[in-house]
């Protein structure tokens, strides 16, 4: 396989190389990262039922041969499921042999929002939280900042929330970092009526927990105003931001401010009924404004999810 490479450079390599492609790079960088020789890569498809040379194997990482056929196709599927990919991360760098083309930088990440709901119920679990907390969400305005290197600079939170029990004395924020983020270097700020406690994250799924410790124990019914945010920076492109509801009511207000050295080319709302389901474009969104940015207000939110996702080149 040549020289070794870190797994940490690899990881971030492998997260960046699945949204710019090309296939070849993507496909090489994969089996660096599983450490996977390539004969063992064809023992584990024969398994699937998939036959493969080696030849091939190696003909497709080194750029010299491009899966094309079905069958080829086929093998590119079962080799996501191999090398522990997101599914058509792959075919979708195949211009015009059943994928999407290449994608480019704007493109969403390959972490799919099941993925990361599920890495938040488990870092959440091992926080020894409930899932709501205690608190509803009686208003949420976000403003995400992205820089001139086209990157989540990060973003800032003012909340209002109202206790449902006697007792409550934190909250969890939820951020989500861009492919090739490097969730050791991102800072907690917690800037009005809390402080922060304890940190996890999962990288690879591309999500970090953070407990905000109130300064005051609430009653049942208490509302409460808090300020907090995240200083990111660390990975590549950013493509999309978004948030999932669990129940229903309340405000919700996201802001996506850009650089004036890099402006979209085109920016949506979006919404999705449920992770994996079909997006639905509410609105097309332009940036304008002395500091460009696009908004949308959300008087009563569903379950669900939505957010803002934009395009860097047509």
């Amino acid at each position: 396989m040549g020289h070794a490479v870190h797994p940490a450079h690899t990881r971030a390599e492998l997260d960046r190389v699945l949204l710019t492609g090309p296939f070849h790079l993507a496909l090489r960088a994969a089996l660096a990262v599983r450490g996977l020789p390539l004969q063992r890569v064809q023992h584990h498809l024969a398994h699937r039922g998939i036959k493969v040379g080696v030849t091939s194997l190696s003909y497709w990482q080194q750029g010299a041969r491009r899966p094309r056929r079905p069958e080829s196709l086929r093998a590119v599927r079962a080799l996501e499921d191999v090398l522990g990919l997101p599914e058509n991360s792959l075919l979708r760098l195949l211009p015009g042999d059943g994928g999407s083309g290449p994608r480019r930088p704007s493109s969403p990440s390959p972490r799919t929002p099941g993925a990361v709901s599920g890495a938040v119920e488990r870092l959440v679990t091992g926080l020894g939280r409930p899932a709501d907390g205690g608190l509803h969400t009686v208003g949420h305005h976000e403003r995400v900042r992205i820089g001139p290197g086209r990157e989540l600079l990060g973003r800032d939170s003012q909340k209002i929330v109202r206790a449902h029990r006697d007792g409550v004395d934190r909250l969890l924020a939820v951020h989500r970092g861009d492919a090739g983020w490097d969730p050791a270097r991102v800072t907690v700020r917690a800037t009005e009526n809390c402080r922060p406690g304890r940190v996890r994250y999962d990288r690879d799924a591309g999500v970090l927990v953070a407990e905000l410790l109130l300064e005051a124990r609430l009653r049942s019914g208490e509302t409460y105003v808090l300020c907090y945010g995240f200083e990111d920076g660390t990975a590549g492109p950013s493509g999309e931001y978004l948030r999932g509801f669990r129940g229903s009511g309340g405000q919700y207000v996201l802001q996506v401010r850009f650089d004036t050295a890099a402006l979209p080319v085109r920016c949506r709302h979006f919404a999705q009924n449920s992770p994996g389901a079909a997006r639905i474009c509410r609105a097309e969104l332009t940036p304008s404004g002395r500091h460009p940015s696009v908004h949308v207000v959300d008087q009563g939110v569903r379950p669900g999810i939505q957010g803002i996702d934009w395009q860097w080149e047509r």
